[in-house]
C-alpha cells in the first residue's frame, strides 16, 4: 500500500533554534489578520494595517507598547483577540503546542522537545516534558487567584456590575503575570492609583511572571530547602528579590517629594505606587503615575532596571537577571586573578560565560544603535528615545507617552526590537548562523594589549 509523502521543512529551517523565531513571526502575522477583521475594531471601519501588526508584536511578545488606545480602538472581540496573544505568547508558541500535546496525545516528538528547550532554556531535555506540565498549572494557578482578589476588588469599589468586574479582572490578571502592559482603561492603572488592593496582587503577578518557569518548578518541588537550590534559582530568587528591593527603596526616596507623582499624595499611597515602581520596571508595563513626569535619575533607573529584565524562560525580558549576575561574578574573578569563575560551590563553564558576555553586548549593540535611529527619525532628546527602546527591547511596555506619536519607520524599528528582545538575542542571531564547527587545529595564541 502506497502512503502519501510526508511534507517536511527543509533541514536549515527546521533547525530548533531557527524554528523558534519563525513560530512567533507566525503566530505575530496570524494575530495581524485578525485584528484586521472589522469585528476587532470599535467602530464602523476596520483597523489599519500598521496599529493592527504594532499591536499583534506587541501582544505576541508580551511588551504592552500601543500606537492605539486599547480600551477605545478596539472592541470587546479584538481585546480578547489580544488577550489570547498575549497568553499563547507568554507560555511561548511550542510551550503552548507541546502542553496541549501532552494533554490530548501524551506524546512528544524529539523535534519539538529540541524546539521547546531553546524556548525555555531547560538544561535537560528530559526535563521538557514535566516542565510543560507544571507551567500550565502555575499559569493558571496564578492568574486565577490575581484574577478573583482583582474581580473582588472591582466590583466593591469601581463597577457596578459583575461581568464587567469580571472581565476586567480576567484581562489585568493575564496582562500582570505575562509580564505585558495592555489594559482596558485609557489611563492604565492611574484610576486605581494608591488601592493597595489592586495595585500590589498586580505587582506580585508580574514579579512571579518574571522568575521564571523552572525557577518556580524547583521552588514548588523544594522551597523549604535553598541549599538544594540550583545555582540558577539561587542567582534568580534572591537576585530578584534583592533588585526589588534595591528599587522600591530607589524609587520612593527619589519621588517622595517629586510634585508630578507622589509629592502631594500620603503615605500609604506613596508605599504602595513604589511597590509599582520598583517592580514594573522588571518587565510589568502597566503604570499608575506617568513615567515622563519622573525625575531623570529615576528615568535612568528605569532603564537599568529594565535593561536587566527578570528571570531566564519567564515572560520578562531584557538580558535577564542570572546574565547580569553571571557577568559581575566573571568581573570579581577576573578582579581576583581566579582562573576560574565560581558561585558558591560550583564552577561556571567558560562557554556559558561567553555566552553571558555575547548576551550582553548584542543587547548593548541593539539598544543604542535603535536609539540613534529613534533620535535621527524624531525630535526626542536621548534619555525619552532610550526609554522608550529599552522598553520594547526588554519587552516592558512601560512609555514616557511618545509611543502613539512615533512615525511610521520608528514604530517599524520598535517592532523589530519588540520581537528580537521575545526570541532572544542569541536565539535570533544563531536562527542566522547555525553552523557550529569543532576546529581540528587550534592557532598560536597571542595577547593582545587589552585596556
Amino acid at each position: 500500500m502506497l502512503r502519501p509523502p510526508r511534507l517536511s521543512l527543509p533541514a536549515s529551517i527546521a533547525h530548533p533554534v531557527r524554528l523558534l523565531p519563525l513560530t512567533f513571526l507566525a503566530l505575530i502575522l496570524v494575530g495581524t489578520l485578525l485584528l484586521l477583521l472589522p469585528v476587532a475594531r470599535s467602530g464602523e471601519s476596520a483597523a489599519g494595517f500598521m496599529p493592527a501588526f504594532f499591536t499583534s508584536t506587541s501582544a505576541v511578545t508580551v511588551t504592552g507598547l500601543a500606537t492605539v488606545d486599547t480600551s477605545t480602538y478596539w472592541s470587546p472581540t479584538g481585546q480578547a483577540i489580544i488577550l489570547l496573544l498575549v497568553e499563547v505568547g507568554g507560555l511561548g508558541i511550542i510551550a503552548l503546542a507541546t502542553v496541549l500535546g501532552l494533554f490530548i496525545g501524551g506524546r512528544l516528538g524529539l523535534r519539538t522537545r529540541m524546539v521547546a528547550q531553546a524556548d525555555m532554556h531547560v538544561v535537560n531535555i528530559g526535563e521538557v516534558r514535566p516542565l510543560f506540565r507544571r507551567v500550565a498549572l502555575t499559569m493558571i494557578f496564578f492568574q486565577a487567584v490575581t484574577a478573583f482578589v482583582l474581580t473582588l476588588r472591582y466590583r466593591g469599589a469601581y463597577f457596578d456590575d459583575l461581568p464587567t468586574a469580571l472581565w476586567h479582572g480576567v484581562f489585568d490578571a493575564v496582562m500582570a503575570f505575562n509580564n505585558a502592559g495592555f489594559s482596558l482603561n485609557r489611563d492604565s492603572l492611574v484610576g486605581y492609583a494608591g488601592d493597595g488592593l489592586i495595585i500590589i496582587p498586580i505587582s506580585v503577578a508580574v514579579f512571579f511572571g518574571a522568575v521564571g518557569f523552572p525557577v518556580l518548578a524547583e521552588l514548588f518541588a523544594g522551597w523549604r530547602t535553598p541549599a538544594r537550590w540550583t545555582i540558577h534559582t539561587r542567582l534568580t530568587v534572591w537576585g530578584s528579590i534583592a533588585l526589588l528591593v534595591f528599587a522600591v527603596v530607589a524609587f520612593l526616596a527619589l519621588e517622595w517629594s517629586n510634585p508630578a507623582t507622589l509629592g502631594g499624595e500620603g503615605v500609604w499611597h506613596k508605599i504602595v505606587t513604589g511597590i509599582e515602581g520598583g517592580s514594573m520596571p522588571r518587565s510589568g508595563g502597566l503604570n499608575s503615575f506617568d513615567w515622563g513626569q519622573v525625575r531623570p535619575e529615576t528615568l535612568n533607573m528605569g532603564i537599568i532596571l529594565m535593561f536587566i529584565g527578570g528571570g531566564s524562560a519567564s515572560t520578562a525580558g531584557g538580558i535577564k537577571i542570572t546574565t547580569f549576575l553571571l557577568l559581575a561574578y566573571v568581573i570579581w574573578a577576573e578582579l581576583r586573578g581566579d582562573p576560574d569563575v565560581t558561585i558558591g560551590a560550583r564552577s561556571v563553564a567558560p562557554r556559558v560565560a561567553r555566552t553571558a558576555i555575547t548576551i550582553a553586548l548584542l543587547a548593548v549593540m541593539l539598544v543604542t544603535s535603535t536609539t540613534f535611529l529613534l533620535m535621527l527619525m524624531t525630535d526626542y532628546e536621548f534619555d525619552i528615545a532610550l526609554f522608550e527602546c529599552t522598553s520594547a527591547f526588554a519587552t516592558v511596555g512601560l512609555s514616557t507617552g511618545i509611543t502613539p506619536d512615533l512615525p511610521t519607520n520608528a514604530q517599524c524599528v520598535i517592532v523589530v526590537l519588540m520581537f528580537l528582545g521575545r526570541v532572544g538575542t542569541i536565539a535570533a542571531a544563531g536562527a542566522l548562523v547555525l553552523r557550529r564547527r569543532v576546529p581540528r587545529y587550534h592557532f598560536p595564541e597571542e595577547q593582545p594589549i587589552i585596556g
